[in-house]
């Protein structure tokens, strides 16, 4: 036995961790946490910041979008680099000029459904867990989720707002990296909004959070976003008018 296991006093709620990340019954070494609680918990704190610092591999997300059968455009916000996104969130919701000038409404009818990838805060949500999400929907409604692709960087969620106004689309879905935390480094969100346009509020869109195998998988997360999104359209309204009902009988 270790010197540490011999000085650590166990919690008795350690049975219940199998059960969840979080963290729970760390035991205690004299008046402190236990070395092994303390190191894990900087290894977490530390990959929730890289992870917040990273800069999405757009080669390598368009490369697998384009494979799965999507057209892509790339997009910018207005936030220069990271750090000026990060200080300045407000930045993160407008496209620079040159990306406003790639987004044209299309000369046939516009889109039901504009799906953009983000960034957000964190790019490796997306890295891993963008295209899952796509596959499963477009195995439930090729027609509704298997269309072009925008890729937007440095952006917030309300970037959505303004390349589904110039796109004319009737809603949009943003599938955008999460706020890491110290469980989940890697959590994906993805934002339904109605006739979306410069200046929605965030009590206009539907959200699912922590998509992620770990978390709401890949295929039910596809099904109470497909849900939503033709309820969306249905009842044209995303918010607090609109509840994930989708598990109701």
């Amino acid at each position: 036995m270790s010197d540490e296991r011999r000085l650590v006093v166990p919690n008795p709620w350690e049975g219940l961790r199998r059960y969840t990340p979080a963290r729970i019954a760390l035991g205690r070494a004299g008046p402190a946490l236990p070395t092994g609680e303390v190191l894990r918990f900087a290894l977490a704190h530390a990959r929730a910041r890289d992870a917040v610092h990273r800069a999405l591999d757009v080669e390598g997300l368009d490369a697998g979008l384009r494979a799965a059968g999507h057209a892509t455009v790339r997009v910018r916000s207005a936030a220069r680099d990271r750090s000026e996104y990060l200080a300045r969130p407000d930045l993160g919701r407008l496209l620079d000029e040159a990306s406003g000038a790639r987004l044209e409404v299309p000369a046939g009818p516009p889109p039901e459904v504009a799906v953009v990838v983000a960034d957000g805060l964190s790019a490796l949500a997306v890295e891993r867990h963008a295209l899952p999400l796509l596959a499963a929907l477009r195995a439930r409604s090729p027609n509704r989720w298997g269309g072009p692709v925008v890729i937007a960087v440095q952006g917030r969620v309300a970037l959505g707002d303004e390349i589904g106004e110039r796109l004319g689309a009737g809603l949009v879905a943003i599938l955008i990296g999460e706020r890491p935390g110290l469980s989940s480094p890697d959590s994906l969100g993805a934002y339904l909004t109605f006739q979306p346009r410069v200046g929605r509020t965030d009590a206009e869109r539907n959200c699912l959070s922590n998509v992620r195998p770990e978390g709401l998988g890949y295929a039910e997360a596809a099904r109470r976003l497909d849900w939503l999104a033709v309820e969306a359209l249905r009842r044209r309204l995303t918010g607090v008018g609109l509840k994930d009902e989708s598990g109701v009988p």
